[in-house]
């Protein structure tokens, strides 16, 4: 059965990899679109609010749908939705009158797709009969962080062969890899994730929990931890060491996805000899460290290696926040990993907006705004430190 079931989990671990292609690819052509545009930032920075918006909706949305329609056309559809978007962005920005109204249209087509992926991978793979949940979902979510690296470092290498301005070309390349796993999952076989004669949880049981409201709280800080970093990792490179975009994209998010990933792939490793409240508790600590080295070293190398460290410390929020709940509340069904999503999804973008906002009001200085989202890190600490008190 184990066997038969593995198809399911490589596939879900491709689903991560369209996650991170529809999350991380834009950011890297920021510069690109002010420029090619005269798109302000101001407005670029909604790009990243309107796609995890979207997402949170959609969260929000999917437990009344999901069940009803099926795991498998509600995975599929994410992956063509993700695969149209991304289309979109190639095409639509000349179509229409307004480039950024073509943008805006893709961003919200993949984020409709994203938001999707987000509430089904992880339940398709609790759902799967594996011996430790724990090290599975952490080595699942480890692949978002490989394909962070991998949408990094091969549109780096394009952009270097062929230049930025045929950054279209390359977004048509990465349609083929949601396409691809739409057809996989049309033939994997899934598990039902409550058992039968059994009823998942609704929202209004789930809202009814302490529990519950510490792990949204955890799930919120994990997001906003993690995306208020990586989404300005290029921007913060580029202008704070006045390197070149190629430098940038190295030195800033594909480095950040690596250590991110790393410790992930730990955890997944060993994480049956570590107990899973203290790795998250020493991640936490180690994450205001690196925000603190980032905005408050007058050293600009040593600012960006504050952002390395951020990505290694952020690794095990997620999928660290997302098993904790499967083993606080049983029986969650579909609609605890939408709400988790859903709180994950606000995190992620209000951890990114409100680093832009405040980096506004002072001068577009980003420093100041990454001092701002230490407060993200300081509150999941407090969740995890409640979590174990209940």
């Amino acid at each position: 059965m184990k066997q038969t079931y593995q198809k399911t989990i490589y596939a879900c671990f491709v689903g991560y990899i369209v996650q991170a292609i529809i999350n991380n690819f834009v950011p890297l052509l920021f510069l690109t679109f002010e420029s090619t545009y005269g798109i302000p930032l101001r407005q670029i920075t909604m790009l990243i609010t309107i796609n995890f918006g979207i997402q949170l909706l959609v969260d929000l949305l999917s437990a009344s749908f999901v069940d009803r329609i099926g795991y498998r056309l509600s995975i599929m559809l994410a992956h063509i939705l993700a695969a149209a978007g991304l289309l979109g962005l190639a095409v639509l920005p000349e179509l229409l009158p307004d480039a950024y109204a073509g943008l805006l249209i893709s961003v919200m087509i993949y984020a409709f797709g994203g938001g999707l992926l987000e509430v089904l991978l992880s339940p398709i793979v609790e759902s799967c009969p594996t011996d430790n949940k724990e090290k599975t979902m952490s080595l699942l979510h480890s692949f978002y962080c490989w394909g962070h690296v991998g949408v990094v470092l091969f549109s780096t290498v394009f952009f270097r062969m062929f230049g930025i301005e045929n950054w279209k070309i390359l977004t048509c390349i990465w349609i083929i890899v949601p396409a691809f796993n739409a057809f996989a999952f049309a033939k994997a076989p899934l598990a039902p994730l409550v058992e039968d004669g059994e009823h998942g949880m609704t929202m209004l049981d789930l809202c009814k929990s302490r529990v519950f409201w510490l792990l949204m709280l955890m799930m919120m800080c994990a997001g906003a931890s993690e995306q208020a970093v990586s989404q300005w990792a290029s921007t913060f490179a580029e202008r704070g060491l006045g390197v070149s975009k190629t430098v940038g994209d190295l030195a800033g998010p594909m480095a950040f996805a690596v250590l991110m990933g790393s410790a992930r792939a730990f955890y997944g490793k060993f994480g049956d000899r570590i107990a899973l409240d203290k790795f998250m508790i020493g991640s936490a600590v180690l994450c205001i460290m690196s925000y603190l080295c980032i905005s408050l070293s007058p050293s600009p190398v040593l600012s960006l290696f504050g952002c390395a460290v951020c990505g290694l410390s952020v690794g095990i929020m997620w999928p660290g926040s997302f098993s904790r709940a499967s083993a606080s509340i049983r029986n969650g069904g579909t609609a605890l990993f939408a709400l988790l999503a859903l709180a994950g999804d606000v995190g992620c973008s209000g951890g990114p907006t409100l680093v832009g906002y405040i980096s506004s009001l002072a001068s577009d200085d980003l420093k100041k705004g990454i001092l701002a989202a230490v407060i993200f890190p300081v509150l999941l600490a407090v969740g995890i430190l409640g979590l174990k008190k209940h």
